[in-house]
């Protein structure tokens, strides 16, 4: 065979568009079927592990939702008591479609097949799904609060999981819709149902959802006080208690409790789960972490704005952060000038305009430690303040909070900085270096007389040792009189 014919040979066609949708849809009908024998399987074992495992695959599932696929299995496996199958169908614009599919089998009693209500469950939250991708949200508005009512009648705790996630979806179609506040009484007295059914996982995505609310529309203090009164429950999912620490980062950041703030920040970036999908949360959690940092006098590291996740979304913050920490206040309202639109969509804006106080403490800084005297006049250009009083009364706070040692003269408009003496001239340096040196040497002795042995330990071992030594040589005296009496019997014995 020729080189040519080899060539030819080992030549792939490339793949036509029909054929990779028929091999997409052919994925999604096999992972589909998958989790609904996995929703069967978590009824009939009672283990929720099966039912976690169905949700974690919602994200793979959403990029590849078929809608022709999806309306197969509701014909198939859609239990009629839980609601409208056709209704469904033609949500997805397929109920005049004909399709040969065997209808779900029934009980002799006339009960409900194992599993189905989960599994009906389910199918209506992947069409809840595809109504959000498709902007269909007074559709899936609708439909979301008839399958939330539902599944709340029902009481099964093998729905538990699913419902958290039908309510999530829920409120994102009020949220989309900008009706945020009309959901909020629901919220709330299903979260009072919740706790008395204990439904932890329900639980803690109603409080979650709540909060979000809240903090939506600025309700600072109503949120702090249900924070307050609610009990976020100890085995949520780490998800739900990454945001949770999320929200109550947000609080205590605009209620001045940075150092809180600081706490529940950082716990919510180790609670989180480290991959692609939540590259959004981590995004919004350094954002205010970056911002927090600032207001408590920190810079934060540099390598955090280097991160390929977060360098896009940081990149304003950056600049803020560099005309913090040199104190650059005409940088600072240009950047806040600059990316206003942006800090007010990441909620920071307010807490951005309190860093205003940090910039100038941090020029006057840098002033102080260049300057030995300088004109307040000359300070005002240099922060570009509005007026020498400014000047002076913002120059008489740093000098109260102790930011620089200076003395202003009232009556020249200048400031004096006290020039730092040479420490190391007097005595006081040779003093504090002998204390530490005793310190140490006082130190090293107790360790090494903690080290040293009990007097006359080594007495009660010779005792033993030679108590020992006369036994033995009690047995050698005692073993050679046998032996020389046995000799002198076979002595006298002889003929």
């Amino acid at each position: 065979m020729s080189v040519e014919a080899v060539a030819s040979a080992m030549e792939v066609e490339p793949t036509s568009p029909n054929v990779q949708m028929e091999e997409k849809r052919s994925r999604f009908e096999t992972d589909l079927n998958r989790n609904i024998t996995f929703l069967k399987k978590a009824v009939t074992s009672l283990e929720t592990r099966y039912l976690h495992r169905v949700l974690r695959t919602i994200p793979s599932m959403r990029k590849r939702l078929d809608r022709s696929v999806l309306a197969k299995s509701i014909q198939l496996h859609f239990l009629p008591e839980f609601g409208d199958k056709e209704h469904l169908l033609k949500l997805l614009e397929e109920s005049g479609v004909d399709m040969e599919v065997e209808q779900p089998l029934a009980t002799s009693k006339g009960q409900q097949p194992v599993g189905e209500p989960e599994v009906s469950a389910y199918l209506c939250l992947l069409v809840m799904i595809y109504l959000l991708d498709s902007k269909q949200n007074a559709a899936g508005m609708a439909l979301a609060e008839s399958v939330s009512q539902r599944v709340v009648a029902l009481n099964r705790r093998t729905l538990d999981p699913i419902a958290a996630k039908i309510f999530f979806y829920c409120a994102r179609f009020y949220e989309v819709e900008g009706r945020l506040a009309d959901i909020r009484a629901s919220l709330m007295a299903h979260l009072r149902t919740a706790t008395l059914r204990h439904d932890d996982e329900l639980q803690a995505t109603l409080l979650n959802l709540i909060l979000r609310n809240l903090l939506h529309y600025n309700l600072y203090d109503q949120a702090q006080k249900l924070v307050s009164k609610a009990t976020f429950p100890e085995s949520a999912s780490n998800s739900q208690m990454a945001r949770y620490m999320y929200y109550q980062g947000r609080i205590k950041a605009i209620e001045l409790d940075y150092s809180d703030a600081h706490t529940f920040l950082l716990q919510a970036q180790r609670k989180a789960p480290q991959t692609h999908a939540t590259a959004g949360f981590h995004q919004a959690v350094q954002k205010l972490f970056v911002i927090v940092q600032l207001l408590m006098g920190e810079i934060p590291e540099r390598s955090i704005f280097r991160q390929p996740v977060l360098r896009k979304a940081l990149a304003p913050y950056l600049s803020i952060t560099q005309a913090v920490r040199v104190g650059d206040l005409s940088k600072f309202q240009a950047t806040l000038a600059c990316h206003e639109g942006r800090f007010r969509a990441d909620k920071t804006y307010t807490l951005i305009l309190r860093l205003r106080h940090n910039v100038i403490k941090a020029g006057i800084r840098m002033i102080s430690l260049s300057y030995l005297r300088i004109p307040l006049r000359d300070v005002c250009i240099k922060l570009h303040l509005d007026s020498e009083e400014d000047a002076e009364y913002i120059v008489s706070k740093a000098i109260r909070d102790g930011v620089i040692d200076a003395t202003i003269d009232h009556e020249r408009g200048f400031i004096q900085t006290k020039e730092v003496a040479d420490v190391y001239a007097t005595s006081e340096p040779q003093e504090t270096f002998n204390q530490r040196i005793q310190f140490c040497l006082k130190l090293y002795n107790e360790s090494v007389k903690a080290l040293r042995f009990p007097l006359n330990a080594h007495k009660k071992d010779l005792e033993s040792t030679n108590e020992a030594l006369e036994r033995e040589r009690e047995i050698v005296n005692e073993f050679t009189r046998t032996e020389f009496k046995s000799d002198e019997e076979s002595d006298l014995g002889e003929p």
